[in-house]
C-alpha cells in the first residue's frame, strides 16, 4: 500500500519551482516524449490495419475466401448436398458453385485474355459485385443485372470493356482454348454473348480480367455438363481462416482440397505481417527512449533532493517508502504521457481526413490520389487489443525506468547525505 504522505511527497517532487526549472523542464520532455510515442504508434498502427484491410479486400476482390476442389481438381459432381453443409457452418455467409475456366474475348476494338467465372443468378445477387462500395457507390457502373440470366449474357470489367470497345448490349466472342474435331482437322470453339453489364471493383487484375457467365451457359461452353469446378466459400472475417477451415474440412469431409486466401496470396501477406511487426517495434524504440527520458528526469531529481531523502530516513521512514515515492514520481509521468498521448492519437485519426485535406489545400496537392490508390481519404481501423497492448507498453517501460533512480534513492545514506550541511 501507499501512504498518503508518499504520494504527497511524490506531487511535491514533481512541482515546478524556481531552482528546480530544469528538473521540471526534463520531466515535461519525458512527458511530451511518451505522449508523441504513444500517439505515433496509435495512429501508425491504426492506419496499417485501414490499409491492409483494404489492399485484403481488393486482393480478395471478387473470389471467395475458400475454394472447396476435388483432390486432383477434377470438376465436382453432386455438389448441392456439399453446398447446402457448407452453408450451415458457423462463420460460413456464402457457399456457392462456380464454374472456372480461360478463354479469349474478341471485342471490336481488340482481344484479351479473360477468366470466365460461371455463377448461379440468384449467387450473382448476394456477390460482392452486387454490392456498393465503401463510398456507398454500385460496383455495377453500367447495365444492369436483372439481365444476367442464362442465354447467353455477360458481365464484364470495366477495364476489360474499355480495351475490347463494348458497353451494354454489344456482343463479345469468347474462343475456347478446347478445340472442335470438324472434317478439316480441330478448330477453336468460338461463340457470341451480349454483354447485359459492366463492373468495377477497384482492382486492375478483376477490372480487366474477369468475365460473369451464367453458370449453366458456362457449363455448357467449357462442356462440364451438371459439373462444377469448385465450390467458392465466403467468411464473416476473412482473418478467421484458421479457426474457421477445420470446420470446413470436418462439413465437406476426406477427398476434398482446401484452398484459402492465404494460400493463393502468401507472399503478399507474409510481407504484410513482417511490414507490421518491424514498424510495431520501431515505434515501440520511441516509447523506449522516451522511457529513459524518465529515468534521466529521476535521476537527477535524486541527486537534486538527496538532503530531503536524508531528512526523511532520519525521521524515520523507510527504505520502501522513498523507493515508493520516486517510483511514483516517474510513474505518474509515465501515465500522464501515456493518457495524454492516447487521447491525442485518438483524435488525430478520428479527424485524419480533414486534417490532410487542410494541408492539402495550403500546400495545393492531393496526399492520396483516388486514382492512384484506389481510396478516397486515408483508410484506419482501430483494434481495441492492439490498443490495449500500447497503452500497457507505454506504462509498463516508464515504471520500469523508475526502479533503478528510486533504488538509488533507497540505498542513499543518511549521514553522508547531511555530513556537510
Amino acid at each position: 500500500m501507499i501512504a498518503a504522505f508518499e504520494w504527497m511527497m511524490a506531487l511535491r517532487y514533481l512541482r515546478a519551482r524556481r531552482k528546480d526549472g530544469f528538473i521540471s523542464l526534463t520531466a515535461v520532455l519525458s512527458v511530451v516524449g511518451i505522449l508523441l510515442g504513444v500517439a505515433t504508434l496509435i495512429i501508425v498502427m491504426s492506419v496499417m490495419n485501414g490499409f491492409q484491410n483494404t489492399l485484403i479486400n481488393q486482393l480478395l476482390g471478387l473470389r471467395g475466401h475458400i475454394l472447396v476442389q476435388t483432390a486432383y481438381t477434377d470438376p465436382l459432381r453432386d455438389y448441392q448436398p456439399i453446398v447446402d453443409k457448407l452453408r450451415k457452418v458457423d462463420g460460413v455467409v456464402a457457399a456457392r458453385p462456380i464454374v472456372q475456366g480461360q478463354a479469349m474475348a474478341v471485342g471490336p476494338r481488340q482481344s484479351a485474355g479473360v477468366m470466365v467465372h460461371g455463377i448461379r443468378p440468384e449467387d450473382l445477387m448476394h456477390h460482392d459485385v452486387a454490392k456498393v462500395d465503401s463510398n456507398g457507390r454500385s460496383k455495377i457502373i453500367a447495365g444492369d443485372l436483372k439481365d444476367f440470366v442464362p442465354g447467353d449474357s455477360l458481365i464484364l470489367g470495366s477495364r476489360l470493356a474499355d480495351s475490347l470497345g463494348v458497353r451494354p448490349g454489344d456482343l463479345v466472342t469468347l474462343v475456347s482454348p478446347q478445340t472442335t474435331a470438324t472434317p478439316f482437322g480441330s478448330a477453336p470453339r468460338m461463340r457470341d454473348y451480349q454483354v447485359v453489364a459492366i463492373f468495377s471493383v477497384g482492382n486492375v487484375l478483376f477490372d480487366t480480367t474477369y468475365v460473369f457467365m451464367p453458370m449453366e451457359d458456362a457449363q455448357t461452353y467449357f462442356r462440364l455438363k451438371d459439373q462444377i469446378s469448385e465450390i467458392e466459400i465466403v467468411l464473416s472475417d476473412p482473418r478467421a481462416i484458421a479457426q474457421i477451415q477445420p470446420r470446413v474440412r470436418q462439413a465437406v469431409g476426406d477427398g476434398f482440397r482446401l484452398i484459402n486466401w492465404e494460400d493463393l496470396n502468401a507472399g503478399m501477406v507474409s510481407a504484410l505481417k513482417v511490414e507490421r511487426n518491424v514498424m510495431f517495434v520501431i515505434l515501440v524504440l520511441i516509447i523506449l527512449v522516451a522511457a529513459f527520458n524518465i529515468m534521466s528526469s529521476l535521476i537527477m531529481l535524486v541527486k537534486d533532493k538527496g538532503r530531503d531523502i536524508a531528512v526523511l530516513r532520519t525521521i524515520g521512514a523507510s527504505r520502501q517508502s522513498v523507493m515508493k515515492i520516486f517510483i511514483l514520481c516517474g510513474g505518474m509521468l509515465g501515465i500522464t504521457g501515456t493518457v495524454l498521448g492516447f487521447a491525442v492519437g485518438m483524435i488525430l485519426l478520428q479527424f485524419r481526413n480533414q486534417i490532410l485535406d487542410g494541408l492539402g489545400r495550403m500546400l495545393n496537392t492531393t496526399f492520396f490520389p483516388p486514382e492512384v490508390y484506389g481510396i478516397d481519404g486515408l483508410p484506419a481501423t482501430v483494434d481495441p487489443v492492439e490498443i490495449g497492448l500500447v497503452v500497457g507498453i507505454a506504462m509498463l517501460l516508464s515504471l520500469l525506468m523508475t526502479i533503478y533512480p528510486a533504488w538509488r534513492a533507497a540505498s542513499l545514506d543518511p549521514v553522508e547525505a547531511l555530513r556537510y550541511e
